[in-house]
């Protein structure tokens, strides 16, 4: 033990004397760990949540029995079941509008709720008799509370009737208010209706379920994974892909940083061996050394990657919640096993980085001559070999477009076009720099372009860091600029009404139209409702568009068939949108049974639309049609034409005259705005994580060029020695910086093209269900293009002044030394 400290206290004194090593190794794990952990700290965030809201009385994780051709269906089917010794409790789901915002209401029967549902016990701790009887308790979580602006015991107006009083509830997820099962079915006016029976787990013998119900109903299983879960996996994997891409760049740091130690360690190391240290106790000391740098820089990492997450934690939560409708917390909460994770995730990386200088370590010879070794000598055989396995990973790619069928099909061509691309950058920048060397003409210029080679060895892991870096930015930045232009387009053809009002309850809406309809500035009123139903066991919406030229004009329609408007109005075709064509492969003739109240509804398919940003699949139909099948569809929103200078006067008098405030009654021009900046927040994550990558990109090349610094002295020297300025020494070594970066610029450029191509074609695709068109930026090219260069430039300046101020004794020793 005494000798393990000994040779540890040995090792240590190389940090002591080389802090700036040191420092890199650390800022490289810190930097890999905190960018890691914070991805994963908002994903764990997210999915405390979805965990909140799968367990709200059941959700997706409780076998339940829903009808088989309609929304809801009889109450006496539920006494019919009870008696037949089904353990099954009755739920009726409806939406309720509080203030003009949208609230789901689930009506419950705290008696026979299985004991098994989330939020069972939460019924059970208060006062029974008073939630079931009038006028009730509506249970709510803490951030809905605060979202309404009401205190406990308040009866806020829904559907023109005062809701049951208010009581918080910690486990609710956000958005769900929560009643008894007939208070719920008078505030939604459907008397002995049912959406769903939750079934329990009793293992008590009951009737089949057709011999009960014939075939009325039918059994959904509970699902490990929930709706939201299912939906925002895409965005999870993005963020997790984000955070794995900069942990890798973070290590390129770390393996230079430890590659650059082994190399100045060599004598010391073999100093040991010849002392009598066993390679065994060598190599389990230098374990523990970085072992123990790790655990430092993960604790540092750990607590950096908290604050990255709580600072992203706002826009993360808005992204989700628009994309969506996913209610996030706005304060972290995390697990212990967070912490676990983050410190486990800092040592491999550690051990992972310096496993060839470990191998390097236990291999040695100790009597082999104490020379550092040139490690960034060419390695033809080497290059060959990793250019063939580039080709077999683009390979795997094409494959995986061709057969891949998926969205973590998709992410794995991403993740094979990066990987191939950094396995081939070796030879791509051999090829350039030996056509350099091959028209090169002086002396100085065929060094410069040899010596360019001979350093690829050494700079080649933090070429490839750049390389991914850059590729992501194009990639990514492309995606966000073509899904801005066509978000702006759809944006414009979706709010094509001037004015937008949302009333109370629909006796306030019939009052607003009497009201709007002797106002001579109102061209027309456009009356507008949806509802919520199934269609293939998912949730859609059905949305109602009222016969007018506003929207027969504006909408956003991908393809359609003739007249498809016209065809429109008798109630017998629809409109569906991508995500619900490519999902369920929809076409237009295609016909179509929607559930509804009264039966279910079937329609032909007469177009297609764009429905960007909206995690249901959804069908436009007539309004008309629409309030025949569901008549209990709330009536409370409708558009306004009118001239665009008699818009805030109009405003005005409908706040004074019906106390609307701006969440009810909002212009075109206002609600653009608001849309843009909740656009503009989504994708805030993935520029911020980008800047992230591109950063710690940078620092590798730092890192890289300060551990090749040294080691190139012996090869510098001679040159100054035959007439070289120290000056022209340091602009050449700048100059080949910034060669071999533009060259990994050029090439990262093309590839990131690819990249924005496959996220647009075939990630959207699959993750989201809509196809955007591709367009390049070259503006946003060259400006990428120019930060690329300004960071090899900032990289390499620290080096070259060291080199360009280095006294002339010091290369007159190094020359003597080395010859």
């Amino acid at each position: 033990m005494r000798r393990a400290l000994w040779i540890l206290a040995v090792l240590l004194s190389h940090w002591r004397r080389h802090p700036m090593q040191l420092a890199t190794l650390l800022i490289g794990l810190i930097s890999a760990t905190a960018l890691w952990s914070g991805v994963q700290a908002l994903n764990q965030q997210a999915r405390i949540a979805y965990d909140r809201a799968a367990a709200t009385f059941g959700g997706s994780r409780t076998a339940m029995l829903v009808a088989r051709d309609s929304a809801t269906f009889p109450q006496t089917l539920f006494v019919d079941l009870r008696r037949a010794g089904w353990p099954v409790s009755p739920m009726l789901e409806g939406r309720v509008q509080i203030d003009g915002r949208s609230f789901r209401l689930l009506g419950v029967e705290p008696v026979t709720l299985p004991s098994e549902v989330g939020n069972a016990p939460a019924v059970g701790r208060g006062s029974l008799q008073a939630f079931v009887t009038p006028p009730g308790e509506m249970l709510v979580a803490g951030e809905t509370l605060r979202d309404l602006g009401l205190k406990e015991g308040e009866r806020p107006q829904a559907n023109g009737t005062s809701l049951p009083p208010l009581r918080a509830q910690a486990e609710l997820a956000p958005g769900a208010l929560i009643v008894d099962i007939g208070i719920a079915q008078d505030i939604l006016k459907m008397p002995g209706q049912v959406s769903r029976l939750l079934v329990g787990k009793s293992k008590a013998p009951h009737a089949a379920l057709e011999s009960v119900a014939g075939d009325k109903l039918r059994l959904v299983e509970p699902s490990a994974e929930s709706d939201l879960e299912r939906l925002t996996d895409s965005f999870h994997l993005n963020l997790t892909a984000f955070g794995l891409l900069s942990f890798f760049v973070g290590l390129f740091i770390v393996n230079s940083a430890i590659g650059l130690a082994f190399e100045q360690r060599l004598p010391m190391l073999r100093t040991l061996r010849a002392c009598g240290v066993s390679a065994r106790m060598l190599n389990t000391v230098l374990v523990i050394e970085l072992v123990s740098l790790a655990l430092v820089a993960g604790l540092i990492g750990l607590v950096c990657g908290y604050f990255i997450a709580a600072a992203l934690l706002p826009d993360v939560a808005a992204s989700l919640r628009g994309l969506y409708g996913a209610q996030i917390p706005g304060q972290l909460s995390l697990k212990p096993v967070w912490w676990f994770a983050g410190i486990a995730i800092s040592i491999l990386g550690a051990l992972a980085a310096a496993a060839a200088s470990l191998a390097k370590a236990i291999r040695m010879p100790v009597l082999a001559t104490a020379q550092p070794q040139a490690w960034q000598q060419a390695q033809r055989r080497w290059l060959i070999i990793q250019s063939a396995a580039a080709l077999a990973v683009f390979a795997v790619a094409a494959g995986l477009i061709w057969f891949g069928d998926s969205l973590i099909a998709g992410f794995a061509v991403l993740a094979a076009l990066m990987l191939g691309a950094a396995l081939i950058l070796p030879m791509v920048l051999q090829i350039a720099l030996a056509f350099g060397q091959r028209s090169a003409r002086a002396p100085v210029g065929i060094w410069f372009w040899a010596d360019s080679r001979q350093q690829l060895s050494g700079l080649s892991l933090a070429l490839m860091a750049l390389l991914l870096a850059l590729a992501v930015n194009v990639g990514v930045g492309t995606m966000v600029e073509s899904f801005n232009r066509t978000f702006l387009v759809w944006l414009d053809g979706r709010l094509a009404a001037d004015v937008y009002i949302s009333a109370a309850s629909d006796q306030q809406a019939k009052e607003i139209k009497a009201w709007l309809r002797d106002r001579p500035e109102v061209q027309a009123i456009l009356p507008g409702g949806r509802a919520d139903t199934q269609l293939g066991g998912a949730p859609i919406e059905v949305l109602g568009l009222p016969d007018h030229a506003t929207y027969r004009d504006s909408w956003p329609l991908l393809e359609n068939v003739a007249n498809a408007w016209v065809r429109l109005r008798p109630g017998y075709t629809c409109l569906v949108s991508e995500q619900l064509s490519r999902r369920m492969k929809l076409a237009i003739g295609d016909h179509i049974e929607v559930p509804a109240p009264g039966g279910n509804w079937p329609l032909e398919i007469v177009g297609i639309y764009a429905d960007y940003g909206n995690p249901k699949g959804q069908i436009a139909v007539n309004f008309a049609a629409l309030t025949r099948r569901f008549p209990q569809t709330p009536m409370t929103r409708m558009g306004l034409r009118m001239a665009p200078d008699k818009i805030a006067p109009l405003i005005t008098a409908l706040q004074e005259k019906f106390g609307l405030d701006d969440r009810n009654v909002a212009d075109q021009a206002r609600m653009k705005t608001e849309s843009r900046r909740v656009f503009n927040r989504t994708f805030s994550v993935t520029a911020a994580l980008n800047a992230f990558t591109l950063g710690v990109a940078g620092v590798a090349l730092l890192t890289s060029l300060l551990t090749l610094a040294n080691s190139r002295l012996p090869q510098l020297a001679p040159l100054w020695a035959i007439g070289l300025t120290r000056r022209r020494l340091a602009a050449l070594e700048l100059l080949k910086t910034m060669a071999v970066a533009l060259i990994t610029a050029l090439f990262a450029l093309p590839l990131g093209l690819l990249v924005a191509w496959c996220l647009l074609a075939i990630v959207n695709v699959k993750a989201f269900g809509w196809r955007l068109p591709f367009h390049i930026f070259p503006l946003q090219l060259i400006e990428l293009l120019a930060v690329a260069l300004a960071a090899a430039f900032c990289a390499a300046a620290l080096p070259v002044a060291r080199l360009a101020r280095m006294q002339p004794a010091s290369l007159i020793r190094i020359f003597v030394n080395e010859r």
